[in-house]
């Protein structure tokens, strides 16, 4: 009896040590997080000086009746001009959830991108921060997934990663369906692109 009452105590005051440092560390966590969207922000749009004007959230369904939540953010600069918009896009990678924001100009041209949440393979499919950007092999900066982008083994112009073709899908999924909630209409199915390549993967 005595044992138990020890060992319960001793969990009600180490669950009260965890719920106290918990809740000192939320603030800072959350201002980091919003701290890191910000500057985020500021690197896919190519421009320091913008106010975000509005955010939306827009939630569809994909093709399996799951619900997708893509956040899009409004880009005004300094005198109340259009710059476009960044949106956030969430697929499913090769390890887990892939979530990329894409900043696109008022044509709907990429400005940048950058990747806010992965669980890739180190070396392989994390090389998605780089692979795409201005200058880099699988290049996507200035444009359009008007016509979606594919990668170079599916008969599209982007060269995957190497070795780490599914994540290149799922990157490249993302960045089209960010596009066509960008521009009002429905994204596609944001698991099938990657999931489908998990089977046939070599």
């Amino acid at each position: 009896m005595n044992m138990v009452l020890v060992l319960t105590g001793v969990a009600v005051v180490m669950g009260g040590i965890l719920a106290y440092v918990n809740h000192l560390t939320e603030g800072p966590i959350a201002e980091q997080k919003s701290k890191a969207l910000a500057d985020g922000i500021k690197t896919v749009m190519m421009c320091n000086d913008l106010v975000v004007a509005k955010t939306d959230e827009v939630k569809q369904n994909d093709d399996k009746g799951k619900e997708q939540t893509y956040t899009v953010y409004q880009i005004h600069d300094a005198k109340g001009n259009d710059l476009g918009a960044a949106v956030e896009s969430t697929t499913m990678g090769f390890g887990g959830d892939l979530k990329v924001l894409v900043g696109f100009n008022p044509k709907g041209e990429i400005l940048g991108y950058t990747l806010l949440e992965h669980a890739e393979t180190p070396g392989l499919g994390a090389k998605a921060d780089k692979w795409f950007q201005k200058g880099a092999k699988g290049d996507i900066i200035g444009k359009s997934p008007a016509e979606p982008l594919v990668v170079s083994k599916d008969g599209g112009q982007v060269d995957a990663i190497t070795a780490s073709t599914i994540t290149s899908r799922a990157f490249l999924l993302a960045v089209n369906n960010a596009y066509k909630v960008y521009k009002g209409t429905p994204a596609t199915d944001g698991q099938t692109g990657a999931t489908e390549q998990v089977e046939n993967r070599k």
